[in-house]
């Protein structure tokens, strides 16, 4: 039997380590993670190893030769460009004429193979996926077997809400060699996205073997921390090492007077530790020297590394070659690659990055540039946006970095939409980002304060390569978003997320010349085309008949700096408030809510008004008072709306609602011939999915959002006001009318807390119990108890807690069901 070692990434997540070696030759217990790969296979007698290269590729076969120092034979395939991972793996195959293993090099793993390839083997599968259980599946491929160890579904880098499992694949595959036959050559394809969806709907037998035994993906700088911590602590078993023993050190080592070990430690070949040193769970590499009255705490010492006496290291990693003068202190989670000299007295704040060859002088107190913390250390896009604390997780630094690298992806010369809320931290973060994007060489049309759904109706219009709207966030809390949106107007999809981060944690992104800065243009031109579109989808001579007095709250966003122009052209008395930009009100608009709708509902009934809107700052959602002054909770909004909709529009085939949207819904299409409801995530990104790649022909949110798509595939709150305005028109009828005819539905909704850790085990836990019931799993795990009760349970995105929905006939039995499944949360939570 082969193995296949995937050797070919760029390890762009874990720079500055990988600045000038590949991802598989960065050390883990002073070895390269590949040389440990390469020992797992050979303690399972699996000594024929392909290796398929595609970065740095000389400093792997420089390392490893031909495998004869490993006792292994080693040969190498680079491919001539980036195939994905089945298709590198085909690359090889005139190499694979038998049963081989698949595995990654920059895994840390002790799992017991020859058990994964006997289960292959029982199985009789052309391919088995070794698979393992984790706290946060989040950044995996989340699988689901039946009793027998057969893939049930397969779902590629889940959000939360599509965590039906905490049993992910580990990128270990046992394969026979006519899967090959699957994989097209010289193409790029994925196991995950391609391969394996293939064998599913085929059914040629993918199975999935749960492994015991420990895996970590060391993908990015804090795992790696992690792996070190896992490893000093005995988690993992790495054969080259001895067992049962706290204190490894090589014999060649030289060790002085006093020095005090905590903890497991590894002391590499030639290391000198001076005298009173104190050095705890932590690894010192090859050849390097540390200084007299030394203390090292948690910390990864790479070889050659030379350190004067009294230094400090606190959760650290230390590149080779790096020079560290008296007296210095390096405080936590810092990251100092090769060839750095850092003086005498020098202070190194926490959640620093040193890149290669950089020099810090005597009593230097370097302050982080990566002031936004270590959130970004992690992951740095939520879908398409950014959010985080203002002036601190996301500051004019980071907005300025964060342009630079959204504008080296978009290219020099190229043209964005940058737009914003009212909002002063908005302006402050926009302006950055406008100094990246120039920075990059790309032009910025700053068309100011307009809301998100014009800027995306002026990217539909073409001439733009994309836009980035910045407001303040819609979470209530001290946050901003900076959302990315497509030339087409559309959220940036994850695959351009994925590549703006790689820059951004990358760092070396390029910067235009002295002659090609970009530019900056002030725009007014883009709310006529929006003006021409409105009024081109809307019925304007009916609501001219109805002569509609209405009241608006514009919430302070910046809905007023448009609408009530628009609002000039219709025939209709507008009472308005707010509207005017007041970013205080905008800072605190969840405080602001429950009076506004107060206020609205009593102003509605004392002028005798026809209808209440409330915009919210963002403009992409509305809220409704009917005209007796009566809030319209925004579920039987979305019923009522839906219904004047489907009553003047039949023959439409397709709507969608949110998988969280009452069964009534259905009844309401049914009885106006739709032939298909389509149930998305309870998200604005899925809503508009179902327009762009479903066919939905109207689009109805449980939060306040509408999408009209004759007119925008997005949530537009303006829109939707008029176009509201202009069904009850048409119907003849008031609001109010609609909302008395009761029997709408029993819901109800509770949040249960629950650890981030355990929200995969939960998950698993709900599928295992829902396996006999009819179920959804569009957004969580939606469970039908029978012809007329349900409940949904989502994993939260931002907190920690499960979301409990439940629907019923009885609203005392819709209860029951919440407090039900409330105690299950918590027991499977415990």
């Amino acid at each position: 039997m082969k193995a296949v070692i995937m050797a070919g990434g760029f390890g762009t997540r874990l720079r500055p380590l990988t600045c000038n070696i590949p991802k598989p030759m960065v050390p883990v217990a002073n070895k390269p993670m590949m040389e440990h790969i390469v020992n797992l296979l050979k303690k399972y007698g699996i000594t024929e190893i392909v290796s398929l290269l595609y970065y740095q590729p000389e400093k792997i076969k420089n390392y490893f030769g031909d495998g004869s120092k490993f006792g292994i034979k080693m040969d190498y395939v680079k491919a001539e460009a980036d195939f994905g991972t089945a298709g590198s793996v085909k690359n090889a195959a005139h190499l694979l004429k038998e049963r081989f293993i698949i595995i990654s090099g920059d895994v840390l793993t002790d799992f017991d193979l020859e058990k994964a390839i006997k289960f292959h083997e029982e199985k009789k599968s052309i391919s088995t996926i070794l698979l393992t259980r984790v706290t946060n599946p989040l950044a995996f491929g989340v699988v689901i077997t039946d009793d027998k160890g057969k893939i049930t579904r397969f779902l590629e880098k889940p959000s939360w809400g599509e965590v039906f499992s905490d049993t992910i694949n580990t990128g270990i595959y046992i394969l026979e060699p006519e899967a090959l036959d699957f994989i097209p050559p010289k193409m790029d394809f994925d196991f995950s996205k391609n391969l394996f969806p293939i064998f599913l709907k085929e059914q040629k037998g993918l199975y999935g073997y749960i492994s015991e035994g420990y895996w970590r993906d060391i993908g990015n700088l804090d795992e790696y921390i992690e792996a070190h911590k896992d490893l000093l602590n005995g988690q993992v078993k790495i054969p080259t090492l001895p067992g049962n023993t706290s204190l490894i050190i090589d014999k060649t080592a030289k060790i002085g007077e006093n020095v005090s070990f905590e903890g497991m430690v590894i002391i590499g070949k030639n290391a000198e530790i001076g005298d009173n040193v104190e050095i705890s769970y932590s690894i010192i590499g090859d050849n390097s020297k540390i200084g007299n009255d030394s203390v090292i705490n948690s910390s990864v010492v790479w070889d050659n590394v030379k350190t004067e006496e009294d230094i400090g290291l606190k959760r650290d990693v230390v590149c080779s070659r790096v020079s560290i003068g008296k007296k210095t202190r390096i405080h936590s989670n810092v990251f100092v690659a090769e060839d750095c000299k850092i003086g005498k007295e020098a202070i190194i704040k926490q959640n620093l990055k040193l890149w290669p060859d950089k020099i810090v002088h005597d009593n230097a107190i370097v302050t982080s540039s990566l002031i936004w913390g270590d959130k970004w250390l992690r992951e740095l896009f939520t879908d398409a946006k950014v959010v985080g604390l203002i002036n601190s997780e996301i500051s004019p630094d980071f907005g300025a970095k964060l342009g630079g690298a959204y504008g080296a992806f978009i290219g020099l010369s190229k043209n964005i939409i940058v737009s914003r809320d009212s909002y002063d931290g908005s302006r402050m973060i926009n302006r950055a980002l406008m100094s990246g994007l120039m920075s990059a060489g790309v032009n910025c049309v700053d068309v100011s304060e307009l809301p998100i759904p014009v800027i995306r109706h002026q990217l539909r219009s073409g001439g733009y390569a994309g836009g980035v709207h910045t407001r303040k966030s819609t979470l209530g809390d001290k946050s901003v978003e900076i959302i990315f949106i497509d030339n087409d107007g559309k959220d940036i999809p994850v695959s351009k997320a994925k590549s703006i981060e790689r820059l951004f944690q990358g760092e070396d992104f390029s910067k235009a010349d002295f002659e090609s800065i970009g530019q900056v243009e002030f725009s007014v031109r883009v709310t006529e085309s929006y003006k021409r579109n409105f009024f081109k989808n809307l019925d304007t001579e009916a609501i001219d008949k109805r002569k509609f007095k209405v009241v608006i709250d514009y919430s302070n966003g910046s809905a007023s700096n448009i609408f009530p122009s628009l609002l000039g052209s219709l025939d209709c008395q507008i009472i308005s408030l707010n509207a005017y930009t007041d970013q205080r009100k905008l800072i605190h608009f969840r405080n602001f809510y429950e009076p506004a709708k107060a206020q609205l509902s009593s102003i509605v009934k004392s002028v005798n008004a026809d209808l209440g809107f409330l915009i919210d700052p963002s403009a992409e959602k509305v809220f409704l008072v009917n005209e007796t002054g009566e809030y319209i909770d925004t579920l039987k909004a979305m019923l009522v709306v839906t219904e004047l909709f489907l009553k003047q529009n039949q023959g439409i085939d397709k709507i969608a609602v949110p998988v969280t949207a009452t069964n009534k819904i259905d009844e309401i299409a049914k009885k106006y011939g739709v032939t298909e409801v389509i149930r998305t995530k309870n998200d604005h990104s899925s809503m508009m999915d179902s327009v762009i790649n479903k066919g939905a022909k109207f689009v109805s949110g449980t939060r306040g959002g509408y999408i009209f798509p004759e007119f925008l595939f997005a949530c537009d709150g303006m829109f939707a006001m008029a176009k509201i305005m202009e069904l009850l028109a048409k119907d003849g009828r008031n609001f109010s009318d609609f909302t008395n005819e009761g029997n709408f539905f029993h819901t109800s909704k509770k949040s249960v807390p629950c650890p981030w850790e355990k929200k995969g085990t939960v998950m698993r836990k709900i599928m295992e119990f829902s396996e006999p019931y009819e179920r959804q799993l569009i957004d969580g795990v939606k469970v039908f108890l029978n012809e007329t009760e349900w409940v949904l349970l989502i994993p939260d995105r931002l907190e920690a807690f499960f979301n409990i929905y439940a629907e019923s006939n009885d609203a005392k039995r819709t209860k029951e069901i919440v407090r039900e499944f409330e105690q299950k949360l918590l027991t499977w939570s415990e």
